[in-house]
């Protein structure tokens, strides 16, 4: 599932640093920036196209470089038969629901709330590209700039977990376990004591994204700036995977709150339609051994037999109607015969 939802890809391809013996992957942190670099790696399916090196840096205030030096083919020509192609960020988080209707089962679904692809076509020779965090609900550590905040995103203030979201990140499950969504919908601060509130910030970037990009080419010494626009590509990995963007996602909470009550309306209408049969059996037991009372009589005026009827009468060659019977008392027989 990490190649599907959760990486930070420089590329993703079948690289096998075992088919041969220049092929190393190093790494070294200096506290401040990781570096993670693949040095002359071939692909598994096809040695001949050559070796791949490249790198990625995450740094300790949240920017990401990808780095390459060797690129003997363009990317888009690698083949993703035996495993994915990919260049770029992804993220997700997995929350566990409890299924009402089968107790004691849970069904852990994942949700992707953030991708980021970058144009392959970008990936050549000593290029590198550079990605800058953008601020999110997470950096806000009290209520009145979480709820103020106009950074792009609904951030709100959890206050059982001290905690500004928007409820779409890793912390999710703590999230909805706590009652954190039905809270949020309030964007009233309380006052709690020994906490100190943070004036909200006079200066804020209005993005819809996380991440913002550029390509820097040292070969021709221009940047440029660009956001991902290769579509989203299924996976060679077939995983069935439930993914939500946070435009469309919908409240766990309040999902399982209509799903209750919808159960309940269902017990309430069997339990009427019971108490109405219940009351139809015991009326007609207390009718049968009291033949006499008020309810008993009113229904044998009215029996099926006392309605009016007109039967036709046949096996003569003269057909007739026979016996027609008005409502109240019975005068007579009406006969009428061909003429």
């Amino acid at each position: 599932m990490l190649t599907a939802t959760q990486y930070i890809a420089p590329l993703m391809a079948n690289f096998d640093p075992s088919v041969s013996r220049n092929s190393t992957v190093r790494y070294f942190d200096n506290g401040t920036a990781l570096v993670v670099q693949w040095d002359h790696v071939h692909l598994q399916d096809n040695y001949n196209l050559g070796s791949f090196t490249f790198q990625a840096t995450l740094l300790n205030d949240g920017r990401i470089i990808f780095g390459y030096k060797e690129i003997p083919i363009s990317v888009t020509q690698i083949s993703s038969t035996n495993h994915p192609v990919k260049v770029g960020l992804s993220d997700a988080f997995v929350v566990v629901h409890r299924i009402q209707q089968i107790p004691n089962v849970r069904r852990r679904t994942i949700y992707e709330y953030h991708r980021v692809e970058l144009q392959m076509s970008k990936v050549t020779n000593l290029s590198a590209v550079e990605m800058i965090p953008l601020p999110t609900c997470l950096q806000f550590n009290s209520c009145t700039p979480c709820i103020t905040a106009q950074i792009g995103f609904n951030c709100s203030w959890c206050n059982k977990l001290q905690r500004c979201s928007s409820g779409f990140d890793r912390h999710r499950q703590d999230w909805v376990d706590n009652g954190c969504p039905e809270e949020s919908k309030d964007k009233i601060c309380e006052k709690s004591i020994g906490t100190t509130q943070m004036p909200p910030p006079t200066t804020t970037t209005i993005q819809q994204t996380t991440t913002r990009f550029k390509v820097l080419t040292t070969t021709k010494g221009v940047m440029t700036s660009h956001l991902p626009t290769s579509l989203p590509t299924e996976d060679d990995t077939k995983i069935a995977l439930h993914l939500k963007d946070n435009a469309a996602s919908t409240d766990d909470s309040a999902a399982e709150k209509k799903g209750g009550t919808l159960h309940a309306g269902l017990i309430v209408g069997i339990f009427i339609l019971v108490l109405i049969v219940a009351a139809a059996v015991l009326v007609t037991v207390y009718m049968y051994h009291h033949p006499t009372s008020a309810a008993s009589l009113f229904f044998i005026e009215r029996r099926p037999s006392r309605w009016p009827a007109m039967k036709f009468r046949r096996g003569s060659g003269h057909p007739a109607y026979a016996e027609v019977e008005p409502v109240g008392e019975k005068e007579g027989f009406i006969v009428s015969e061909q003429c």
